[in-house]
């Protein structure tokens, strides 16, 4: 009795899972002066990723990203853009992903994804993995809020993260604007879109699996 009322009261009660909303920007020497005047450096982490796929990158070739940092499980999955609408240069910098980090989620998830293809999701090989030196700041003015990371892996890439969280069905709208406020503040400018640390290392190290993702328009 006591089982299934905790199975309903999880099933009710449940918080919703968060959208990651992240641009990806090349950090200068400008726009790391700015960033120390204006924002507040809230540490320094270092961290080990390790990404998961099936050997015929059933995962990945979906958009969907299975990783282990820290000792716990998360998963990434695309958030579906709103069709038909029209996004600004900015926005379309910017990726949309929903963070899955509960365990029995994530295996839901995973079968959801892979109930055609594989009938047993324990199949997931060990793809690549990386070390990351990250700095974070907070960014926290009275009209926005957000994080500006800068990463360094341990193959040689440096990159940076404007990032804005949001509950499930959150306002989408309002996090694009302070990420593209942001971006102004730290004097960011032009149009192409910077590779993130992931797309970067298979590139390196899986030429094969980069291309096929390239070719199916996922990187």
């Amino acid at each position: 009795m006591l089982t299934l009322f905790f199975f309903f009261y999880c099933l009710v009660f449940k918080l919703k899972m968060s959208i990651e909303v992240e641009r990806k920007f090349l950090c200068s020497a400008n726009t790391l002066k700015i960033l120390q005047e204006i924002g507040v450096c809230a540490g320094q982490r270092r961290f080990h990723d390790q990404y998961f796929d099936t050997p015929q990158f059933h995962l990945t070739l979906r958009d969907v990203w299975l990783r282990k940092r820290k000792g716990c499980w998360e998963l990434k999955c695309p958030v579906a853009r709103v069709t038909g609408a029209e996004e600004t240069q900015s926005e379309a910098l910017c990726s949309r992903y929903k963070e899955i980090t509960n365990l029995g989620d994530i295996k839901m998830k995973l079968m959801e994804v892979l109930k055609d293809i594989c009938k047993d999701v324990t199949i997931l090989d060990q793809a690549s993995c990386c070390v990351t030196e990250s700095c974070r700041h907070e960014m926290d003015s009275e009209q926005d809020k957000c994080w500006v990371d800068l990463d360094e892996a341990d193959f040689g890439h440096s990159v940076g993260e404007i990032e804005v969280l949001i509950p499930e069905g959150g306002d989408m709208r309002a996090a694009l604007d302070k990420i593209e406020r942001t971006a102004k503040k730290l004097g960011l400018t032009g149009d192409q879109r910077i590779e993130g640390k992931m797309s970067v290392y298979l590139k390196i190290n899986h030429p094969e699996h980069y291309a096929r993702l390239m070719r199916e328009h996922i990187l």
